[in-house]
């Protein structure tokens, strides 16, 4: 399991990396660094739609780096891949697919089935 974990900590790392790169283009846009805003009212207004949904996509990745810091702290500390909740292994499968998951399946439907 450990060249697994080393595995999975690399593409935290990787994934991490890459969202930081896509926050700096979306503040860069939203900023309007590189084109001005537009002077036609008509057009301001399909740009600030824009800056809308680049700021959800913005909110979206600071989000998930902050699942993926909080993932890498657990495989610093020993505790990755353990459920938050009833401390049972997560599957490895379940971790593949969402690597900063911090619940089993298990519990991950009850907290579901809860809201």
């Amino acid at each position: 399991m450990l060249n697994n974990i080393e595995q999975i900590r690399q593409q935290l790392i990787a994934q991490r990396a890459e969202l930081s790169k896509r926050i700096k283009a979306i503040n860069k846009d939203i900023h309007h660094q590189s084109t001005p805003v537009e002077k036609d009212f008509a057009e301001q207004v399909t740009q600030r739609e824009n800056d809308e949904v680049l700021s959800a996509l913005d909110d979206e990745a600071r989000q998930t780096i902050q699942l993926i810091d909080a993932a890498l702290e657990r495989i610093k500390s020993n505790e990755y891949g353990l459920c938050q909740f009833c401390g049972e292994p997560i599957a490895k499968e379940r971790l593949t697919a969402l690597p900063f998951a911090t619940t089993c399946i298990r519990c991950a439907e009850k907290l579901a089935s809860a809201d």
